[in-house]
């Protein structure tokens, strides 16, 4: 008998259609990240390229360039080296001419190689800031990563967008500077330990590894220290108690490592000199701590360093108050301000959500407890100077707002709809909360650093509430020299700049108020806003007798006199 064939029947057409919408999927996604990323991209590159040197970035990239040329730890030992290694990089490839031979302090250094040694420091700040650019980008992608293993995809979408439109991370991003690389990877660290619940061995060294790089480029890392030895021994908890300390003593040995592969990648030697620079002794349980820390000499200096600052009388501003010391409320007060309205309510969503969502609740330590803690620990310092300080949470809190698309309709609502009215709700909301950020992002571009939300007046009303680096660094001293080139030629120019640029070196030729008596100040007056801010005596007696006609940048004001 001839044995019939029979060929498979033909899937259906909503099948076939559901498998080639899958499979679209993924490429969509990428395509939404690499879009995100761009756009991010875009606006740190061109605040990179428009800002001049703001007033911390002179001394760490002297300090990059001081460790290819002189192989030592001199200046900014308040700090340990990493981050300035990844600036290093960038100054590298801008090969600047370097006299290794200077005895001045940091802050000398700083300007005399961007200033004093033939340099362009227009070219050399772009290339030094360059390597945090590429490194917040690829912060972006652990927090995409992050938010997608807790949620799912549109998660991630979602953490992404937020992460790559906050005003903060664009701002810091595209600054040699170390506070967002201390942050992404602290975020990096976290992630790890999320995912070593089912891949110790490989996740635990590296989540050691990234706590360590956080340690080894800013100080503001070590609260989060016993945090993330307690998430590490968590992770291993549900199988034995042995495994999880062990656990948790290999995320503290590869974070110690990293430590001091930083400072043997800087001098071979470890050569360190305490009497160039001023130590001050730290008694009690500090002093305790520091002699107890496992790493390098010069480490345990630069915190006792760290701890003199802290003791200093600082001054702050806040909403319109001038005041010395600090507040403890100053910076959940200047988040108020800094932060787009739509990124707070889905911060609060997501903090809200993963705790309240049975998938979501292992992870709510993960992110909530290491944010908690370090954001506590900045509300105690003494330099209320600007949310720099907590630009961790923009990190960790988009990876939570991210969460909020698991929100489900409720029984009773699939009951009577049958279709998730709930869940449909809060699809929109979150894809509305999202455009509003981007748009409120997107309206101060290239504007960052003085970010203001609507609430508050915009950018243009943040030295209102807000001074130093939350309005004015010293960032727009190019801007300024523009703008009195095409707008007041030839006129008398009198200044004030609160920043480390070198006003002759951008074509300004202006004179100080301060030093000559009141009626001799007629014409252009310019006053960064962060002086203003802080505006006492002679100076306050001046702007009391101007008029303002003119603002650069949101940070610098031109009065009239």
């Amino acid at each position: 008998m001839a044995r019939t064939l029979h060929s498979a029947p033909a899937p259906p057409l909503d099948a076939r259609g559901s498998a080639a919408a899958r499979a679209r999927r993924p490429r969509l996604v990428a395509l939404l990240v690499a879009v995100l990323l761009g756009q991010m991209a875009v606006a740190m590159v061109t605040t990179a390229v428009q800002q001049t040197p703001t007033i911390d970035e002179p001394v760490y990239v002297a300090t990059a360039a001081d460790y290819l040329h002189a192989h030592r730890v001199r200046y900014n030992a308040e700090h340990p080296p990493l981050g300035k290694l990844v600036i290093a990089v960038g100054v590298a490839a801008a090969g600047p001419r370097v006299d290794p031979s200077y005895t001045g302090d940091q802050t000398a250094a700083g300007r005399r190689l961007l200033y004093g040694t033939g340099n362009d420091p227009g070219r050399l700040m772009l290339w030094a800031r360059l390597p945090v650019v590429v490194l917040t980008l690829l912060f972006g992608l652990v927090v995409f990563a992050f938010a997608r293993d807790l949620a799912g995809p549109a998660a991630g979408a979602v953490a992404l967008a937020l992460y790559a439109f906050s005003p903060d991370v664009i701002a810091h991003g595209a600054l040699a500077t170390l506070d967002v690389p201390t942050a992404g990877f602290l975020l990096t660290s976290v992630w790890l330990l999320w995912r070593a619940r089912e891949r110790p061995r490989r996740c635990l060294p590296l989540a050691g590894a990234a706590l360590g790089a956080a340690l080894a480029t800013k100080m503001s890392a070590l609260p989060a220290v016993p945090v993330l030895m307690a998430l590490a021994a968590l992770a291993l908890w549900p199988t034995r108690r042995w495994r999880a300390l062990a656990g948790a003593g290999v995320v503290a040995g590869a974070a110690v490592a990293v430590v001091w592969a930083a400072y043997l990648a800087v001098d071979p030697r470890l050569r360190w000199d305490p009497g160039a620079t001023h130590v001050p002794a730290v008694h009690g349980l500090r002093g305790l701590l520091v002699d107890l820390l496992p790493f390098p000499p010069a480490y345990r200096d630069g915190l006792r360093m760290q701890f003199g600052l802290e003791n200093q009388p600082w001054q702050g501003f806040l909403f319109g108050h001038l005041y010395t010391g600090s507040r403890w409320y100053y910076l959940p007060a200047a988040l108020l301000v800094k932060t787009p309205l739509g990124l707070l309510a889905l911060w609060a969503a997501g903090a809200v959500a993963l705790p309240a969502v049975r998938r979501l609740r292992p992870a709510a330590p993960y992110l909530l407890l290491p944010s908690g803690t370090l954001l506590a620990a900045a509300m105690t310092g003494a330099r209320d100077f600007g949310t720099r300080y907590v630009v961790f949470l923009p990190l960790f809190l988009a990876v939570a707002g991210g969460c909020v698309v698991t929100l489900r309709a409720g029984p009773r609502d699939r009951v009577r709809t049958g279709v998730g009215a709930r869940a449909r709700w809060a699809a929109w909301a979150t894809v509305l909360l999202v455009a509003w950020v981007a748009v409120s992002s997107l309206r101060t571009f290239p504007y960052y650093l003085p970010y203001a939300n609507e609430a508050f007046g915009g950018p243009a009303r943040t030295h209102v509430w807000l001074h130093d680096s939350n309005v004015d660094w010293g960032q727009d001293l190019g801007r300024l020299a523009d703008r009195l080139r095409e707008r007041y030629p030839g006129e008398r120019v009198w200044l004030v700049y609160k920043g480390s640029g070198v006003p002759s070196a951008y074509g300004i030729h202006a004179a100080d108020p301060l030093r000559v008596p009141a009626g001799e100040v007629r014409g252009l007056l310019v006053v960064s806003d962060s002086a203003a801010a802080k505006a006492r005596g002679a100076l306050a007696r001046l702007l009391d007798g101007s008029r303002p006609v003119d603002e650069v940048g949101h940070s610098i004001t031109l009065y009239r006199r």
